[in-house]
């Protein structure tokens, strides 16, 4: 198993002070892939699976960086725009399993991306998109003082703030920017309660076949919501470029949200079957999210077991 310390990447870079409007998740590119960061060095080219971990000292710190005051900052940073006709404020049973994932990128940037809770082994797996992480074919551009606060709603977090210990991506991210998703293992809360105890875990499931209708949830940074609302768009998925998309207008921020199939809004629960990846143009009409097959199913069990 190949793994780096943030640590090491923190002394190939300062960090740029300050909020930076191109930092903002969900990098476009053509599928374009949804938010931020980073890398890690090949090794043990054998292992599907990639591992960056954060120290104590790290994770103290980040949990210390993202203040009520600086959350809030980085979202009036950005505004990437009119919320697009498919995206639609999420309405139903609160969500606690979803949430904004924080953190610094690989440019020195405040940003964030979307992530949900999803149930494991260990009660503290979290599925957000690789992007999010590290900047694919690009070792060492890693995003720092990651933290997850799931149920995020309008300046509330209602089920705390997790820091993030260590994230699993597939090597194939790390090397050629491909297979566009990441497990997140957090650590407990400040009352030492694992994360899925407080907020409950989606089902996952994998090598399922595309089809079906799905719903796709984020924190895009468009008007008016900025990063504030969680949105939803509902589609039906279909196979395209070797990836699944659906109609959908999230937009940047809404990376890594979830792909949930059999989705209920009374029960808030539904299957996690992929994650917002990539979107079709910069006035998104579709939103791509990989396949989860055998590499993923790798990417997750590193997460649960860790």
């Amino acid at each position: 198993m190949s793994e780096t310390s943030a640590s090491v990447i923190r002394r190939f870079r300062g960090r740029v002070m300050g909020l930076a409007v191109a930092g903002t998740a969900l990098a476009l590119t053509a599928p374009l892939p949804a938010t931020a960061v980073t890398g890690q060095a090949r090794a043990g080219a054998a292992d599907p699976v990639s591992v960056l971990k954060y120290t104590a000292k790290e994770r103290k710190g980040a949990l210390a960086y993202w203040t009520p005051a600086r959350i809030k900052a980085v979202g009036r940073s950005v505004d990437l725009g009119p919320t697009g006709p498919k995206a639609k404020p999420y309405r139903g049973t609160p969500l606690k399993t979803v949430g904004r994932l924080f953190f610094v990128n690989a440019n020195g940037a405040d940003t964030w991306c979307t992530a949900t809770a999803v149930k494991s082994a260990n009660k503290s797996a979290v599925m957000t998109a690789a992007h999010c992480v590290r900047r694919g074919s690009s070792p060492y551009n890693t995003s720092v003082d990651m933290v997850f606060v799931p149920g995020y709603s309008k300046g509330r977090m209602p089920y705390g703030t997790f820091a993030v210990r260590g994230a699993a991506t597939p090597r194939a991210w790390v090397e050629d920017s491909t297979d566009d998703l990441a497990a997140l293992t957090v650590d407990s809360d400040k009352k030492g309660r694992k994360l899925t105890d407080v907020v409950g875990g989606q089902d996952i499931a994998f090598n399922r076949a595309v089809g079906g209708t799905v719903s796709a949830l984020g924190y895009p940074a468009t008007s008016p919501q900025r990063g504030e609302e969680l949105l939803r768009c509902v589609g039906t998925a279909k196979k395209e470029h070797g990836t699944q998309v659906i109609p959908c207008s999230l937009s940047g921020g809404a990376s890594g949200g979830p792909w949930l199939a059999g989705f209920d809004t009374t029960t808030g629960k539904g299957v996690l079957i992929s994650v917002n990846s990539a979107l079709d143009s910069t006035a998104p009409t579709k939103m791509y999210g990989e396949i989860m097959g055998a590499t993923a199913k790798k990417v997750y069990d590193r997460a649960q077991k860790s």
